[in-house]
């Protein structure tokens, strides 16, 4: 009679689906930065959404304060207004980090092996090495990975934050008077479309350039913003852990070091997103031959009009994303993996 046992009647089928878990698990060790990276941004993004929202309200238009704010769009929008247009940065956010991390991970080993041929100092040695605090060399290739990394997800990111703000900032347009009776019109027009639907009418209005109105304002954004970003948050986490003889992704450090890299960053960039979303705003208001174009002034209190909130935002936010990152990440690097049957594996 034959075994009970399927392991034991099929040892062919066995072998096969042990290959599938061990290149499963082989998978994600090797991609396990995208894993941790997309996961944790989507909690993060969504936890934290409504914040954003009320940010981008304070930007392109006038209230009192915070609270004035949050107050007058639950008014005229109820609960639901301040997660309009949710889906967009729910789907871009997570692509943008996933890609960024991927795109700094790769840049920093990159820098760091340049700069250990050019002048034989290694600032990942360094960050990693138990009491070494950080330095120029570690914050030179910190900000430079950084700085790639947000060069490279601009051309993602830019259609989509555009359309975020458009769900944002419809029904805000749409009462406020404009400056010429020729853009009557576009006012309301964006209202209620969805992500799909605004996308096919910017086109429609002002080309395929349309989807990325505000291009150079946002790279200049990205690439200075995200520098400082991992810059922060890599030489806040080498001072916290590290330089005291702790693991580098000690919990407390984590937390501490991802609230600390956006308040730093944000505090940096926000005028600059500030033209950003303003000038985004006229391109949904005004034919494209009669869009104003904002100049960036750092010296200007308008320009700062929701920092406070944007800053809170960003400190839960990557608080909240650098702590599930480090800890999926660590789960991960425990899975183990059979290289010995992997390489045993039929050529495919």
């Amino acid at each position: 009679m034959p075994d009970g046992s399927n392991g034991n009647r099929n040892p062919a089928l066995r072998t096969y689906f042990s290959w599938n878990i061990e290149d499963a698990k082989w998978w994600t060790k090797h991609y396990r930065t995208e894993i941790a990276a997309s996961t944790a941004s989507m909690l993060a993004t969504g936890v934290t959404y409504p914040l954003d929202s009320t940010k981008t309200r304070m930007q392109v238009s006038t209230y009192n304060s915070v609270r004035d704010c949050i107050r007058k769009t639950y008014q005229k929008e109820g609960l639901s207004g301040f997660w309009r247009g949710a889906f967009a940065p729910l789907v871009s956010i997570t692509v943008v980090r996933t890609v960024s991390f991927s795109v700094y991970q790769r840049s920093k080993y990159l820098y760091d092996g340049w700069m250990h041929r050019s002048v034989g100092v290694s600032p990942l040695m360094i960050a990693n090495t138990k009491g070494a605090t950080p330095n120029l060399a570690t914050v030179i290739c910190f900000g430079a990975a950084g700085a790639t990394a947000g060069v490279a997800i601009t051309a993602i990111a830019c259609p989509f934050e555009l359309i975020k703000l458009s769900a944002q900032t419809a029904i805000i347009n749409a009462n406020k008077k404009s400056s010429s009776s020729l853009d009557e019109p576009l006012r309301g027009s964006y209202q209620g479309l969805g992500t799909f639907r605004t996308a096919r009418k910017l086109v429609h209005d002002r080309g395929f350039k349309g989807l990325y109105s505000g291009f150079h304002l946002h790279l200049l954004r990205d690439s200075i913003g995200t520098g400082v970003y991992f810059m922060a948050y890599e030489s806040a986490k080498q001072f916290l852990a590290n330089a005291r003889g702790n693991s580098p992704t000690t919990p407390t450090a984590v937390v501490i070091a991802g609230g600390l890299c956006g308040l730093v960053s944000w505090a940096v960039i926000y005028p600059i997103d500030t033209t950003k979303s303003q000038y985004q705003r006229n391109c949904l208001t005004s034919h494209k031959d009669r869009t104003v174009v904002p100049k960036i002034q750092y010296g200007r209190m308008s320009m700062y009009q929701g920092l406070t909130v944007s800053m809170t935002r960003s400190c839960i936010l990557n608080a909240i994303f650098f702590s599930l990152f480090e800890y999926t990440k660590k789960g991960i690097n425990r899975l183990e993996v059979n290289e010995e049957l992997l390489s045993r594996r039929p050529s495919k």
